[in-house]
């Protein structure tokens, strides 16, 4: 329940910056032309809080706070007296009109460079792209355990975030990619990763797992941290121990120990098991027994690994000059991965399981406000971003499909029709609908299948 309200005021915290910040965008562009700004609401419906600015503007706060907008006076919504006609929004030229509108997306891209300027200055703790595991396709490129990952194709990967971000995009085009890394020796290698043996069919979340990559920081020590009473492993196995080999198969992590029982398991047989204690080497003698709750034949010893946090072991810090260098880095990476992926999904190569709705944005939302001021600064400039896109595209109803309206008034000389104008909004109000729609369905299925 906690993280459910967690999710929830966070949400609505990164949705109100957004939100101000991007018709903010709007308001100040339109005031600059001298357009008469009625009213200046975040969010939607029946206001919560209303007061009317010296400058004439309502300024308002709504009950629904999934987005917001800014009313102009326009002879197209209400009769305009004779004296405001020149701050008009329809009496403006198209030029003036087309800042307007764009002014939203603008800020938007600009809140993202400020964010992640801000955040390099805190700085933002994170893992270095330290191979644990490597299997699988990863194998077959030539990578092993304690390799360090350096770039993939040709972006370099200076944090695990960096690596699994670059990995995603690459894997969209199942192509082979261009892989650097350094050995433990320090021998630097180039190979080519064959993202190409990868099953059409993967989920987002299931990438790394498919390319056969575990991070360092990912694998718990073999140590056992509790028994279950009168278990298996009860009265031989003790808190503590170290497992070292199960049966014929030597462990390295805990994560190897549940298929090396239910591979070196014999139904009768009593299990080998190698563990250190203190000083001490020992072999114990454990007969598993039958999962009693598992349709398949499952074979447990009652034990759970030792409780551990894995403490990051980079930050990524720069003064003021060098961090903004960084964020503007940052932010083309970001957005063509972005576009990339956008163009990926409209031709079908890309899996709906890319979007996210509200109910993922808002665990995200929690999550990176619990890890810190450095990861949620990241996660509002990465939603900043992607709002700006999103905005940008060519549908009625969003600024790119206003956008679109007036480069055809550029192109004819004159504007759109009425007529054209609001069936593009029957229809742009039917996209919206339908793409909130399949974004809710990706967040139902990733909520109950990943």
């Amino acid at each position: 329940m906690q993280t459910f309200f967690g999710s929830v005021w966070w949400l609505i915290v990164s949705l109100g910056i957004l939100v101000t910040f991007h018709e903010f965008g709007h308001f100040w562009v339109a005031r600059k032309f001298g357009i008469k700004v009625l009213r200046f609401s975040v969010g939607f419906g029946a206001p919560l809080w209303r007061r009317l600015g010296r400058d004439g503007t309502e300024y308002q706060i709504a009950a629904i706070p999934l987005g917001g907008y800014v009313k102009m006076l326009d002879e197209r919504e209400q009769e305009v007296r004779a004296e405001d006609l020149p701050h008009a929004f329809n009496r403006k030229p198209v030029m003036q009109r087309i800042a307007v509108v764009a002014a939203g997306p603008v800020f938007n891209l600009l809140l993202c460079v400020a964010l992640l300027w801000l955040m390099y200055l805190v700085g933002k703790p994170d893992y270095l792209p330290m191979v644990g595991r490597a299997e699988g396709i990863a194998a077959a490129a030539g990578l092993t355990n304690g390799d360090r990952l350096l770039a993939i194709d040709g972006q370099a990967t200076s944090t695990w975030t960096d690596t699994a971000f670059a990995l995603s995009q690459a894997a969209v085009d199942r192509k082979p990619v261009k892989i650097e890394f350094e050995q433990a020796s320090g021998t630097r290698l180039q190979r080519n990763l064959p993202l190409d043996r990868l099953a059409p069919d993967i989920k987002p979340s299931r990438i790394m797992q498919a390319v056969g990559l575990t991070p360092r920081h990912f694998l718990l020590p073999a140590v056992v941290g509790t028994l279950a009473p009168d278990s298996a492993g009860s009265g031989l196995l003790q808190p503590g121990d170290r497992i070292i080999r199960i049966g014929t198969r030597p462990i390295d992590a805990w994560d190897q120990v549940s298929a090396a029982i239910q591979a070196e398991a014999t139904q009768g047989e009593p299990l080998q098991i190698t563990v250190r204690r203190g000083g001490d080497l020992l072999d114990l003698a454990i007969q598993p027994r039958r999962d009693a709750r598992s349709e398949t034949p499952r074979w447990i010893v009652g034990i759970a690994p030792q409780a551990a946090e894995s403490a990051y072991d980079t930050v990524q810090r720069y003064g003021a000059i060098d961090a903004l260098s960084a964020s503007l880095g940052e932010t083309w990476r970001l957005a063509r991965g972005t576009l990339a992926m956008l163009g990926q999904m409209l031709v079908g190569n890309a899996s709906i399981h890319n979007l996210s709705g509200p109910l993922s944005i808002a665990q995200y939302a929690n999550t990176s406000a619990q890890l810190g001021l450095a990861w949620f600064l990241f996660f509002l400039a990465l939603m900043s971003l992607s709002l700006g896109i999103i905005n940008l595209l060519p549908i009625p109803i969003l600024d790119g499909g206003h956008l679109l309206y007036y480069l055809i008034e550029l192109v004819k000389g004159s504007p759109v029709s009425e007529r054209a104008m609001i069936t593009g909004q029957y229809v742009g109000l039917t996209l919206l609908v339908g793409l909130m729609g399949l974004a809710f369905y990706s967040d139902i299925i990733r909520i109950f299948n990943y």
